[in-house]
C-alpha cells in the first residue's frame, strides 16, 4: 500500500513577495537534493533577511537533508524559544526527533500540534502522516477524518483517510473513500490499484470493465499504465482469468521497469560483499553487546509470509508489533558515518561497536511494556550478523517460501518505491539467488539463533508451527495466536487485506497457473538448483 502523502510546505503568503524568487530557488535546490548549495543559499538569505522565518525553516530542512539532525534541532529549538509558532517549524522539529529515534519527545510535540491543527485541513494531513509513521493509525485516522470533514471534496484528504482506514481494517469504508477519490480525481491511478486490493473481486462486484476501458486509452500516461495494469491483473486473477491477468500484469510491470535505472548487479555485489565481510571471523570476535531481549526481528523476502507471522505473534498478549521500520538501517548508517557508496558502508559497518549498535537501536523502540517488540522489515535479512552480535538475546524469525510462489507474489505486487528488482522476471530470479546464498551464509553463522519458518508448513499446520515459534521465542502458549484474524492492531503492508482473513491455502503453488508465462524464471532458478 502507498503511504499517506504529506502536504508539508512552508506555506508562504500568496501576495507578491520580493523574497519569493530567492526562497523558490532554495526549495528547488532541496528538491534536487543539492543540499550544500541549498544550505549556503539559506544561510546567505538569513544573513540578509534575519526576520524571515521561511529562510530559517529552509535552512533547517537543508541540515536535515544533510543528516545533521543535531544542528537542525538546535536551530528549530532556538526558533521556538524565540516565540516562533509557524507549523512548519513544529513539523520539521518532530520529523528530526523521529529521525534520531527520540520518540519520547516527538510524541508529546505531535499531540500538541494535533490540537492546534483542529481547524486546519492541510496541517491535519501532515500531523496524520507523522502519526502513521509512528504506527499510531487510530490517531492518524482522527486527523484525516477531520480533514475530510473540513474539505469533503479534497481528493488528497480522502486518499490519505482511505490509506489509514486500510491500516485499521475498515475495508468497506476505505473502498467507498477511494471510489470518491476516483470520482473527484480520475487521474489518481494509485487509487484504482489500492481499491482493487481491498477484497477478492467477484463476478457480481468488480471493476474490470472500468479498468479495461482505462487501459485502452491512448492518452494514459506511463504511471497510469503501471497502476491500472496491476489493478486489472489483480481483479482478473480473482475471477480466474489467468492468462489475461498475466498479460496485463506484464504490461504494467514492463512499464514500471522502464521507469527505473535499477541494476540488480549492484544488489548482488552488495550481498556478496556482506557475506565476505561478515564472516566467521567477524562472528567470533569478542566484545560487549546489548542484553535487551525485547527485539524480535521477522525477515525474509517480501510476500513470503512475514506479515502473516507478524500477525500471529503479535496476537500474543506479551508481544507488540511496530510493523515495518527503517530504524535498524538508519542506526547502522548513523553509526557508520559518512560513506561514499554501498561498498564503503558495508566496510565501515564491520567496525561498528556491537554494544553501541544494540543500545542505539533499542533506544528507538516504541514505548511499550511488551516482552517482545516485533520489527517486521523483510530487508533486515541483510543485517543478521550485526543483529546477532549486537543483540544476543534478540529473536530472529526467517520466513521462507517456495521460490516460484514468492517470486510470482512479488511480481504481481506494485511496491512503487520499494523492491525495484520485482518488475522483471530475470531481475527477480537473480535477486532471489543472491538472497538464497546470503541466507545460507547466515545459517552457517547463526545456527539455532535463526528461527526458520516455511510458509507452506505454517498454512498446513498452523497450530504446530505457531507452538514451535512461541516456544523458540520463549513465550507461553496463547490460543489468541490461532485467531490472528481477530487481531485489531493496525497493519499497512501489501498484505493488509489478506491478514484480516483466517489462514488460507489458495496461494500455495499458485505459480502453476502461470507455468508457461513464468518459463524464464523457472529456467533460471532450475539451472541454479533451488527448485529441487
Amino acid at each position: 500500500m502507498q503511504a499517506a502523502v504529506r502536504a508539508f510546505a512552508v506555506n508562504r503568503p500568496t501576495a507578491a513577495d520580493p523574497d519569493g524568487p530567492a526562497l523558490d530557488r532554495i526549495e528547488a535546490l532541496l528538491r534536487n537534493r543539492e543540499t550544500a548549495a541549498a544550505e549556503r543559499a539559506a544561510t546567505e538569505f538569513l544573513r540578509l533577511r534575519p526576520t524571515r522565518i521561511e529562510g530559517a525553516i529552509l535552512l533547517g530542512r537543508a541540515m536535515q537533508q544533510r543528516g545533521d539532525f543535531a544542528a537542525a534541532l538546535a536551530l528549530l529549538e532556538s526558533l521556538q524559544r524565540g516565540g516562533a509558532r509557524h507549523p512548519a517549524v513544529s513539523l520539521l522539529y518532530i520529523e528530526c526527533l523521529l529521525q534520531t529515534g527520540d520518540h519520547a519527545r516527538a510524541l508529546p510535540a505531535l499531540n500538541a500540534l494535533a490540537v492546534e491543527a483542529t481547524d486546519h485541513g492541510r496541517l491535519l494531513q501532515d500531523v496524520g502522516a507523522l502519526y502513521s509513521h509512528l504506527n499510531r493509525h487510530e490517531q492518524a485516522e482522527g486527523c484525516y477524518a477531520r480533514a475530510v470533514t473540513l474539505a469533503p471534496r479534497d481528493p488528497q484528504a480522502l486518499y490519505n483517510w482511505a490509506t489509514c482506514l486500510i491500516a485499521l481494517g475498515r475495508m468497506a469504508q476505505a473502498e467507498a473513500a477511494l471510489t470518491q477519490v476516483i470520482a473527484l480525481a480520475p487521474q489518481d491511478y494509485d487509487a484504482y490499484y489500492n481499491r482493487s486490493t481491498l477484497r477478492r473481486q467477484t463476478p457480481q462486484s468488480n471493476h474490470v470493465a472500468e479498468l479495461q476501458a482505462l487501459l485502452t486509452r491512448p492518452d494514459l500516461p506511463p504511471g497510469g499504465v503501471v497502476a491500472i495494469g496491476y489493478a486489472l491483473a489483480k481483479e482478473l486473477e480473482d475471477l480466474d482469468r489467468h492468462s489475461h491477468s498475466f498479460a496485463v500484469l506484464k504490461r504494467g510491470a514492463d512499464a514500471r521497469r522502464g521507469q527505473l535505472s535499477y541494476r540488480v548487479e549492484e544488489d548482488l555485489a552488495a550481498m556478496s560483499e556482506i557475506a565476505r565481510r561478515f564472516d566467521s571471523r567477524y562472528w567470533s570476535l569478542s566484545g560487549q553487546s546489548c542484553a535487551d531481549s525485547r527485539p524480535l526481528f521477522i525477515v525474509g523476502l517480501p510476500r513470503s509470509g512475514t506479515t502473516l507471522v507478524d500477525r500471529i505473534l503479535s496476537s500474543h498478549s506479551q508481544v507488540y508489533s511496530r510493523g515495518e521500520s527503517s530504524d535498524l538501517a538508519a542506526t547502522v548508517m548513523q553509526l557508520a558515518g559518512p560513506v561514499r557508496d554501498k561498498r564503503h558502508l558495508i566496510e565501515r559497518a564491520t567496525a561498528i561497536n556491537p554494544a553501541a549498535l544494540g543500545e542505539a537501536y533499542c533506544a528507538r523502540l516504541p514505548v511499550s511494556d511488551a516482552a517482545r517488540i516485533i520489527d517486521k522489515t523483510p530487508i533486515n535479512f541483510l543485517y543478521l550478523a550485526m543483529v546477532g552480535r549486537a543483540l544476543p538475546n534478540a529473536h530472529i524469525v526467517h520466513v521462507r517460501r517456495q521460490p516460484l510462489d514468492v517470486c510470482y507474489a512479488m511480481y504481481k505486487t506494485l511496491f512503487r518505491m520499494a523492491y525495484p528488482f520485482s518488475y522483471d522476471l530475470i531481475d527477480l530470479g537473480r535477486y532471489f539467488l543472491g538472497y538464497h546464498a546470503l541466507m545460507q551464509h547466515w545459517r552457517t553463522l547463526l545456527g539455532e539463533r535463526l528461527i526458520e519458518v516455511a510458509y507452506e508448513d505454517l498454512v498446513m499446520d498452523q497450530d504446530g508451527v505457531t507452538r514451535r515459534m512461541l516456544q523458540q521465542c520463549n513465550l507461553p502458549w496463547e490460543e489468541a495466536c490461532l485467531t490472528f484474524d481477530r487481531n485489531q492492531s493496525p497493519t499497512l503492508t501489501a498484505s493488509a487485506a489478506q491478514v484480516r482473513l483466517p489462514i488460507y491455502r489458495s496461494s500455495v503453488q499458485l505459480w502453476r497457473r502461470y507455468d508457461r508465462e513464468l518459463q524464464p524464471l523457472i529456467q533460471l532458478l532450475g539451472e541454479a538448483g533451488v527448485l529441487a
